[in-house]
């Protein structure tokens, strides 16, 4: 692995740096969180940004700052309405992780998100790429915010063949941003960096001719940008069986669920499900025991009328799904409580429990 001082030599950095604000000046697409430098909206889309598409964030940024337009009003709001907020959004720990930060902005800085990196990187659920997003974007501070994006587009530009998959890899490309960016406007430098690699630099077929800075890529000098940036695969994504259940009481009443408050999808509302194992019997037998164990309620089950299928990055759920009566009243608690199917939609549900709701809203 070569050195990042080593990777920039005889790099045209100023004239890089030129091209790309330039380019970005006149190019940048009208997004709702660059309509001002406000940093609690720079973290918000940042955070949301993570791992999901612009199109997708955008209804949902705006729904949130609405809801949540100030740093006060985040910290201060139910967690079921922010988890309400994200309905859909996934990831959900980035939801409970923005929320805590922001009430610790709010308490130990006053409301002002800090400007110092130590500060801002102390915060829950901030790593040092949305770090370096809010000081750059935000604050005009020249600090790194490199993601996939980033890395795809230097590892052409400079012909980097290192994985990216691999953390030392990153730590090289932080470095090198270090020397490169811009002192004098590292937020249009940032910013540029990641619009590039999300309309031009794309994972696939790259659009060289349009790239305001091809001029300076290895890459498409050589003729290999297609074969970077170099990335391991991930382990294929492991399958779990489950069965679950939509069932009403005679006042048609519906049970729902509220998941632990730690671990995956984390105080979400479910309807009630278990893990099945085909080795020990029919999955309506093992639902019908778990559901009798674990909320002393006694059902009767329909034939199942749908199967979901949902794909997180580590696990694939293949659910499927009864529709079913309680033979007795259920006990609510807090974690536990029978809705109105008209009220469903004031709980917040992760995607594979909205979509059997639609399904059992058609087939009713």
């Amino acid at each position: 692995m070569k050195q990042s001082k080593d990777i920039v030599k005889d790099f045209q950095i100023q004239q890089f740096q030129h091209d790309l604000i330039s380019w970005f000046e006149k190019e940048q697409r009208i997004l709702p969180w660059r309509q001002d430098q406000d940093p609690y909206k720079v973290w918000v889309s940042e955070i949301m940004l993570q791992q999901t598409r612009v199109d997708t964030v955008i209804p949902y940024f705006n729904n949130f700052i609405s809801k949540f337009p100030t740093i006060s009003d985040l910290a201060y709001a139910r967690e079921d309405d922010v988890l309400k907020a994200w309905e859909g959004l996934g990831y959900y720990s980035r939801a409970r992780n923005l929320q805590a930060a922001v009430r610790e902005v709010h308490e130990q800085y006053g409301g002002q998100v800090p400007k110092t990196p130590e500060e801002i990187s102390s915060l829950k659920g901030v790593g040092p790429y949305t770090t370096g997003a809010i000081l750059s974007i935000a604050y005009g501070v020249p600090q790194p915010a490199v993601d996939g994006n980033v890395m795809r587009v230097l590892s052409r530009i400079l012909s980097v063949w290192d994985d990216i998959a691999k953390p030392k890899t990153r730590k090289v490309f932080e470095e090198i941003v270090h020397l490169i960016i811009s002192k004098e406007n590292p937020s249009y430098f940032n910013q540029g960096m990641m619009e590039l690699g999300a309309i031009v630099c794309t994972p696939t077929s790259p659009s060289c001719l349009l790239c305001p800075v091809r001029e300076h890529c290895r890459a498409f000098e050589e003729g290999v940008q297609n074969q970077l940036p170099v990335k391991s695969k991930k382990k294929a994504p492991k399958a779990i069986q489950l069965a679950a259940a939509v069932l009403t009481d005679c006042d048609g009443n519906v049970l729902i669920h509220k998941r632990p408050n730690k671990g995956l999808l984390a105080n979400l509302w479910e309807f009630p499900n278990v893990e099945v194992d085909a080795t020990i019997g029919p999955d309506y037998q093992q639902l019908q025991a778990f559901i009798q164990s674990e909320y002393g309620v006694n059902i009767e089950l329909d034939a199942p009328f749908t199967t979901i299928q949902h794909v997180f990055s580590h696990l694939v759920w293949n659910i499927n799904v009864y529709s079913g009566s309680m033979t007795e009243e259920v006990v609510e608690q807090d974690r536990l409580k029978a809705v109105p199917l008209s009220q469903l939609e004031a709980y917040a549900f992760p995607v594979s429990h909205q979509n059997i709701l639609k399904e059992y809203v058609k087939k009713r």
